[in-house]
Protein backbone atom coordinates (compact mmCIF):
# COMPACT_ATOMS: atom_id res chain seq x y z
CA UNK A 1 0.00 0.00 0.00
CA UNK A 2 1.57 3.55 -1.46
CA UNK A 3 2.23 5.70 2.34
CA UNK A 4 0.15 8.22 1.27
CA UNK A 5 -3.13 5.84 1.60
CA UNK A 6 -1.33 3.92 4.35
CA UNK A 7 -1.01 7.50 6.34
CA UNK A 8 -4.49 8.72 5.48
CA UNK A 9 -6.20 5.48 6.05
CA UNK A 10 -4.40 5.34 9.42
CA UNK A 11 -5.72 9.24 10.27
CA UNK A 12 -9.40 7.78 9.50
CA UNK A 13 -9.26 5.07 11.87
CA UNK A 14 -7.99 7.35 14.76
CA UNK A 15 -10.76 9.73 13.63
CA UNK A 16 -13.12 6.75 13.40
CA UNK A 17 -14.21 7.60 10.00
CA UNK A 18 -15.72 5.08 7.69
CA UNK A 19 -13.39 4.50 4.38
CA UNK A 20 -12.93 1.52 1.65
CA UNK A 21 -9.71 1.01 0.01
CA UNK A 22 -9.44 -0.57 -3.21
CA UNK A 23 -7.13 -2.78 -4.61
CA UNK A 24 -6.97 -4.15 -8.40
CA UNK A 25 -6.18 -7.39 -8.31
CA UNK A 26 -6.52 -8.76 -11.68
CA UNK A 27 -6.04 -5.58 -14.35
CA UNK A 28 -4.26 -2.62 -15.01
CA UNK A 29 -2.27 -1.11 -13.00
CA UNK A 30 -2.32 -4.28 -11.23
CA UNK A 31 -2.00 -3.54 -7.14
CA UNK A 32 -3.30 -0.18 -7.65
CA UNK A 33 -4.70 1.21 -4.60
CA UNK A 34 -7.52 3.69 -3.68
CA UNK A 35 -8.51 5.07 -0.66
CA UNK A 36 -12.15 6.11 -0.24
CA UNK A 37 -13.39 7.79 2.79
CA UNK A 38 -17.37 8.66 3.44
CA UNK A 39 -17.04 12.35 3.05
CA UNK A 40 -16.44 11.73 -0.41
CA UNK A 41 -12.56 12.16 -0.10
CA UNK A 42 -10.07 9.82 -2.77
CA UNK A 43 -6.36 9.62 -1.77
CA UNK A 44 -4.35 7.35 -4.22
CA UNK A 45 -4.53 6.90 -8.06
CA UNK A 46 -5.03 3.65 -10.52
CA UNK A 47 -8.28 2.94 -9.38
CA UNK A 48 -10.88 2.37 -12.31
CA UNK A 49 -13.88 5.00 -11.51
CA UNK A 50 -16.25 2.15 -11.47
CA UNK A 51 -15.11 1.06 -8.09
CA UNK A 52 -14.81 4.12 -6.78
CA UNK A 53 -17.85 4.69 -7.62
CA UNK A 54 -19.25 2.30 -5.53
CA UNK A 55 -17.72 3.80 -2.17
CA UNK A 56 -20.51 4.71 -0.37
CA UNK A 57 -22.86 1.65 -1.14
CA UNK A 58 -20.09 -0.22 0.13
CA UNK A 59 -19.17 1.38 3.23
CA UNK A 60 -23.26 1.76 4.24
CA UNK A 61 -23.26 -2.84 3.46
CA UNK A 62 -20.08 -2.20 5.97
CA UNK A 63 -18.96 -5.82 3.89
CA UNK A 64 -15.69 -6.55 1.53
CA UNK A 65 -16.58 -7.15 -1.78
CA UNK A 66 -14.53 -8.47 -4.88
CA UNK A 67 -15.58 -5.96 -7.45
CA UNK A 68 -15.85 -7.74 -10.96
CA UNK A 69 -15.58 -5.08 -13.47
CA UNK A 70 -15.38 -5.11 -17.30
CA UNK A 71 -11.89 -5.20 -17.31
CA UNK A 72 -10.55 -5.51 -14.22
CA UNK A 73 -11.32 -7.24 -10.97
CA UNK A 74 -10.91 -4.89 -7.64
CA UNK A 75 -10.93 -6.31 -4.08
CA UNK A 76 -12.84 -3.78 -1.62
CA UNK A 77 -11.86 -3.64 1.96
CA UNK A 78 -14.02 -1.42 4.56
CA UNK A 79 -12.60 0.24 7.08
CA UNK A 80 -14.64 2.14 10.31
CA UNK A 81 -16.08 2.43 13.85
CA UNK A 82 -17.75 -0.44 15.64
CA UNK A 83 -21.39 -1.02 14.77
CA UNK A 84 -23.67 0.36 17.84
CA UNK A 85 -26.65 -1.59 19.71
CA UNK A 86 -28.86 0.48 21.44
CA UNK A 87 -31.08 -0.96 23.53
CA UNK A 88 -34.15 0.57 24.89
CA UNK A 89 -34.73 -0.97 28.30
CA UNK A 90 -33.11 -1.76 31.23
CA UNK A 91 -34.10 -5.28 31.80
CA UNK A 92 -32.74 -8.62 32.14
CA UNK A 93 -31.87 -9.11 28.73
CA UNK A 94 -30.50 -6.18 27.64
CA UNK A 95 -27.33 -7.61 29.89
CA UNK A 96 -27.28 -10.74 27.94
CA UNK A 97 -27.56 -8.80 24.79
CA UNK A 98 -25.03 -6.32 25.48
CA UNK A 99 -22.56 -9.09 26.38
CA UNK A 100 -23.00 -11.12 23.19
CA UNK A 101 -22.22 -8.21 21.20
CA UNK A 102 -19.30 -7.49 22.70
CA UNK A 103 -18.07 -10.98 21.52
CA UNK A 104 -18.97 -8.88 17.92
CA UNK A 105 -16.81 -6.16 18.29
CA UNK A 106 -20.00 -3.75 18.92
CA UNK A 107 -20.66 -0.57 21.24
CA UNK A 108 -23.67 -1.17 23.05
CA UNK A 109 -25.66 1.30 24.98
CA UNK A 110 -28.57 1.04 27.11
CA UNK A 111 -31.30 3.44 27.62
CA UNK A 112 -34.03 3.67 30.30
CA UNK A 113 -35.27 6.42 32.02
CA UNK A 114 -35.80 4.82 35.62
CA UNK A 115 -32.53 5.32 37.23
CA UNK A 116 -32.47 2.59 39.62
CA UNK A 117 -32.75 -0.19 36.31
CA UNK A 118 -30.27 1.91 34.52
CA UNK A 119 -27.06 0.62 36.97
CA UNK A 120 -24.00 -0.64 36.96
CA UNK A 121 -24.59 -3.49 39.25
CA UNK A 122 -28.17 -4.95 36.70
CA UNK A 123 -26.36 -4.21 33.19
CA UNK A 124 -22.39 -4.58 33.75
CA UNK A 125 -21.49 -5.31 30.18
CA UNK A 126 -22.96 -2.08 28.84
CA UNK A 127 -20.44 -0.09 27.33
CA UNK A 128 -22.40 3.08 28.08
CA UNK A 129 -25.77 3.75 30.44
CA UNK A 130 -27.99 6.45 29.49
CA UNK A 131 -30.50 7.59 32.47
CA UNK A 132 -32.89 9.30 29.82
CA UNK A 133 -36.35 9.21 28.22
CA UNK A 134 -35.76 7.20 24.89
CA UNK A 135 -36.31 10.41 22.69
CA UNK A 136 -34.24 12.31 24.46
CA UNK A 137 -31.68 9.48 24.34
CA UNK A 138 -32.08 9.07 20.60
CA UNK A 139 -31.37 12.53 19.71
CA UNK A 140 -28.29 12.68 21.48
CA UNK A 141 -26.74 9.18 20.27
CA UNK A 142 -28.24 10.14 16.98
CA UNK A 143 -28.58 6.77 15.56
CA UNK A 144 -27.35 6.34 11.68
CA UNK A 145 -27.15 3.46 9.15
CA UNK A 146 -24.80 1.31 11.50
CA UNK A 147 -26.63 1.51 14.35
CA UNK A 148 -29.27 -0.91 15.65
CA UNK A 149 -31.76 -0.18 17.77
CA UNK A 150 -33.88 -2.64 19.82
CA UNK A 151 -36.67 -1.88 22.07
CA UNK A 152 -36.82 -4.56 25.56
CA UNK A 153 -39.69 -2.50 27.45
CA UNK A 154 -43.44 -3.54 27.06
CA UNK A 155 -44.83 -0.16 28.33
CA UNK A 156 -46.27 2.31 25.82
CA UNK A 157 -44.93 5.04 27.23
CA UNK A 158 -41.93 4.28 27.06
CA UNK A 159 -42.55 2.06 23.70
CA UNK A 160 -43.88 4.50 21.56
CA UNK A 161 -41.83 7.26 21.85
CA UNK A 162 -39.26 4.90 21.53
CA UNK A 163 -40.53 3.36 17.78
CA UNK A 164 -41.36 6.76 16.66
CA UNK A 165 -37.72 8.48 17.20
CA UNK A 166 -36.26 5.15 16.05
CA UNK A 167 -37.85 5.55 13.06
CA UNK A 168 -37.12 9.25 12.66
CA UNK A 169 -33.28 7.85 12.16
CA UNK A 170 -30.90 6.72 9.19
CA UNK A 171 -31.11 2.92 12.12
CA UNK A 172 -30.44 0.20 9.64
CA UNK A 173 -32.11 -2.23 12.28
CA UNK A 174 -35.42 -1.26 14.46
CA UNK A 175 -36.65 -4.20 16.78
CA UNK A 176 -39.15 -5.25 19.11
CA UNK A 177 -39.51 -7.43 21.74
CA UNK A 178 -42.58 -8.68 22.35
CA UNK A 179 -45.76 -10.70 21.14
CA UNK A 180 -47.28 -10.27 17.91
CA UNK A 181 -49.97 -9.07 20.23
CA UNK A 182 -48.28 -6.41 21.36
CA UNK A 183 -46.90 -5.32 18.04
CA UNK A 184 -50.26 -4.72 16.76
CA UNK A 185 -51.05 -2.51 19.28
CA UNK A 186 -48.02 -0.86 19.10
CA UNK A 187 -48.73 -0.64 15.23
CA UNK A 188 -51.93 1.17 16.22
CA UNK A 189 -50.86 3.73 18.83
CA UNK A 190 -47.90 4.86 16.37
CA UNK A 191 -50.72 4.82 13.21
CA UNK A 192 -52.85 7.04 15.71
CA UNK A 193 -49.72 9.47 16.35
CA UNK A 194 -48.98 9.61 12.35
CA UNK A 195 -46.55 7.39 11.50
CA UNK A 196 -46.80 5.87 7.74
CA UNK A 197 -48.28 2.72 7.56
CA UNK A 198 -44.97 1.95 5.30
CA UNK A 199 -42.58 3.17 7.67
CA UNK A 200 -44.16 0.99 10.17
CA UNK A 201 -42.84 -1.95 8.20
CA UNK A 202 -38.85 -1.13 9.22
CA UNK A 203 -39.48 -2.45 12.89
CA UNK A 204 -38.94 -6.06 13.03
CA UNK A 205 -41.27 -7.26 15.81
CA UNK A 206 -41.23 -9.84 16.81
CA UNK A 207 -37.42 -9.41 16.79
CA UNK A 208 -35.15 -12.00 16.33
CA UNK A 209 -34.89 -15.21 14.19
CA UNK A 210 -36.66 -18.36 14.74
CA UNK A 211 -34.16 -20.49 16.77
CA UNK A 212 -36.34 -21.80 18.94
CA UNK A 213 -34.88 -19.26 22.12
CA UNK A 214 -35.91 -19.74 25.55
CA UNK A 215 -33.23 -18.04 28.10
CA UNK A 216 -32.36 -14.83 27.75
CA UNK A 217 -28.44 -15.90 26.16
CA UNK A 218 -30.55 -17.73 23.34
CA UNK A 219 -32.81 -14.57 23.22
CA UNK A 220 -30.17 -12.47 22.65
CA UNK A 221 -28.04 -14.67 19.90
CA UNK A 222 -31.77 -15.13 17.84
CA UNK A 223 -31.88 -11.04 18.01
CA UNK A 224 -28.25 -10.23 17.49
CA UNK A 225 -28.24 -12.95 14.53
CA UNK A 226 -31.17 -11.22 12.82
CA UNK A 227 -29.41 -7.78 13.14
CA UNK A 228 -26.23 -9.39 11.75
CA UNK A 229 -28.00 -11.21 8.51
CA UNK A 230 -30.14 -7.90 7.79
CA UNK A 231 -27.15 -5.55 8.01
CA UNK A 232 -25.18 -7.99 5.35
CA UNK A 233 -28.63 -8.31 3.59
CA UNK A 234 -29.15 -12.09 4.26
CA UNK A 235 -32.24 -13.87 5.21
CA UNK A 236 -30.63 -15.66 8.14
CA UNK A 237 -31.41 -18.98 6.37
CA UNK A 238 -29.33 -22.31 6.77
CA UNK A 239 -25.85 -22.13 5.20
CA UNK A 240 -26.10 -25.52 3.48
CA UNK A 241 -29.07 -24.05 1.51
CA UNK A 242 -27.79 -20.86 0.58
CA UNK A 243 -26.39 -20.45 -2.90
CA UNK A 244 -24.75 -17.06 -2.08
CA UNK A 245 -21.40 -16.83 -0.89
CA UNK A 246 -20.58 -17.06 2.81
CA UNK A 247 -18.03 -14.71 3.06
CA UNK A 248 -16.58 -11.73 1.08
CA UNK A 249 -19.52 -11.24 -2.28
CA UNK A 250 -18.31 -10.69 -5.79
CA UNK A 251 -20.63 -8.19 -7.39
Amino acid sequence: MSRVVTDRLLKAIEGNERAVVFTVIEGEPLGAKALALESGEVVGDGVPPAALGQANELIRAARNRLLELDDARVFAEVYGPPPRLVIIGAVDTADALCQAAKLLGWQTIVVDARAKFATRERIPNADRLIVEWPEEALAEVQPDHATAVLVLTHDAKFDIPALKAALATDAFYIGALGSRRNQERRREKLLAEGVDAVEFERISGPCGLDVGADSQPETALSILAEIVALRAGRSGGRLRDSKQRIHAEAV
